[in-house]
C-alpha cells in the first residue's frame, strides 16, 4: 500500500511494482499533487507522474471520513505485506496509520517512512523537498561552476534516492520475514539520502580541512576529468590514472607533458590544473566532438560526448539496452528499472492509473 505522493513514495512503489508486487496507490481525492505538475501532460496527467506511477491501482479516499479510514486501515491489517508512506510529519500518526498502530495489529507487516529530515532532531517535524535538501546538505555546495550560484543537479536525486532506498530496506525486510515471521521498521529520508550522496565530499573535507569547491563538470582530486569544448560540443574525458594521461598525451601530439614535472602524477596535476586545463582546452577547441571521439577510443581513452535527452534517447546503445519500454495503455514509452535478472528486464503490466473514484472502496474488497 503506497500513502505515497510527490516523488519519493511513487518511486518506491514503482520499483517494488517493476519488481512484481501488487500495488495500491492511495490518493486524496484532488489526487497525488504530481498529477499536476506539469505542462507537459500525457494521459491525463504530467509526464513527471506518468514517470514515476506504473503499474499501480489508485484508489481515491478523503481520511477525514471514519468510515473510508477504518476500511484502509482493516485492509492493510488484513492484506497488505508492506506500506509506504511519506506523508507529512505527523499526518499517519493522527490517523492511526502509523507503524505502530498497524504493526501493533499485524506484526508481520513491513513499514517503511519516507521522511524529509529525518526522524529525530530539531527539524524531524519539518516538510521538505528535493531542492531544500539539495541546499541543506551541502550538494549545492559542490554544483556549478567556480564562483558561480547555487546550482539544483537536475535530476530529482534526493527524492528518487530515498525512494530506492526504501525499497530497498522494504525487500531486505521481506526477505528476514520469509525466516521469522515477523515484519519491521524502515526509516529513510530526504536528508539522510542526500547526506549519503555527499559521503566523498565529507571523507575529503575531514581529511583535508578544506571545503570541497564547485569543480564545473570536474572531479576533486583527478585531473584530467572533466568536459572540455570542442568546434561543435563538448566531450568528456577521464584520464584517471598516469597511463591513460599519458596516452592521452601523445594522442594530442604532446608527448612533452610527460617530461613536464608539474605533469608527471595525478596528485601534482591536480596541483597544477589551473596550468593543465587551459593547455587541453586549446586541443579540444580545434576539433569537432566526432572527431575527438573517434581519436580518444582509438587511444583507449574513457570519454563521452555530452548529449541531450534527443541524443541519449536516440543512441544506438540506449536503444540496445531496451531500457526505453512500451507500458500498455501508455501513450509514451517510459524509462524501465535499470537492473536485469537473468538477462532480463521487467516487463511493465500497466500504465499509470487514472484517479481511482473518489469514495469508491472496491478496491479494498477484491480478493488480494
Amino acid at each position: 500500500v503506497e500513502l505515497g505522493h510527490s516523488v519519493a513514495g511513487p518511486f518506491a512503489g514503482q520499483i517494488l511494482s517493476d519488481l512484481g508486487a501488487r500495488v495500491l496507490k492511495v490518493e486524496k481525492p484532488k489526487g497525488d499533487d504530481a498529477r499536476h505538475w506539469g505542462p507537459p501532460f500525457v494521459d491525463g496527467a504530467s509526464a513527471t507522474f506518468q514517470a514515476l506511477n506504473r503499474n499501480k491501482q489508485s484508489i481515491s479516499l478523503d481520511l477525514r471520513k471514519p468510515d473510508e479510514l477504518a476500511a484502509l486501515q482493516a485492509f492493510i491489517v488484513d492484506h497488505a505485506d508492506a506500506v509506504i508512506q511519506n506523508m507529512r510529519p505527523g499526518q499517519v500518526d493522527e490517523l492511526g496509520l502509523d507503524a505502530d498502530t498497524l504493526r501493533g495489529r499485524a506484526p508481520r507487516l513491513v513499514y517503511c517512512n519516507l521522511g524529509a529530515f529525518g526522524a529525530a532532531g530539531p527539524l524531524a517535524d519539518r516538510p521538505g523537498y528535493d531542492p531544500l535538501m539539495q541546499a541543506f546538505s551541502g550538494i549545492m555546495s559542490v554544483v556549478g561552476e567556480p564562483g558561480g550560484a547555487p546550482v539544483r543537479v537536475g535530476p530529482s536525486i534526493v527524492d528518487m534516492g530515498c525512494g530506492m532506498w526504501g525499497a530497498l530496506g522494504i525487500v531486505s525486510l521481506l526477505l528476514r520475514r520469509a525466516t521469522t515471521g515477523v515484519g519491521g521498521l524502515v526509516d529513510a529520508s530526504l536528508l539522510e539520502t542526500a547526506i549519503g550522496w555527499m559521503g566523498l565530499f565529507c571523507a575529503q573535507y575531514q581529511a583535508s580541512g578544506e571545503l570541497p569547491r564547485k569543480n564545473g563538470s570536474g572531479q576533486t582530486g583527478i585531473v584530467p576529468y572533466r568536459a572540455f569544448a570542442t568546434a561543435d560540443g563538448d566531450v568528456v574525458v577521464s584520464a584517471g590514472n598516469d597511463t591513460l594521461f599519458a596516452r592521452l598525451c601523445r594522442m594530442l601530439d604532446h608527448a612533452d607533458w610527460l617530461d613536464d614535472p608539474r605533469f608527471v602524477s595525478n596528485p601534482l596535476r591536480v596541483e597544477h590544473a589551473a596550468v593543465l586545463n587551459p593547455l587541453l582546452e586549446d586541443c579540444f577547441r580545434a576539433q569537432t566532438t566526432a572527431v575527438w571521439m573517434e581519436r580518444l577510443e582509438k587511444a583507449g581513452i574513457p570519454c563521452a560526448p555530452v548529449q541531450n535527452v534527443a541524443q541519449m534517447l536516440a543512441h544506438a546503445q540506449t536503444r540496445a539496452m531496451r531500457i526505453l519500454q512500451q507500458v500498455p495503455g501508455s501513450s509514451i514509452d517510459l524509462v524501465g528499472l535499470p537492473l536485469r535478472f537473468d538477462g532480463q528486464r521487467p516487463v511493465p503490466r500497466s500504465a499509470p492509473p487514472p484517479i481511482g473514484t473518489p469514495g469508491d472502496l472496491h478496491l479494498l474488497t477484491e480478493d488480494w
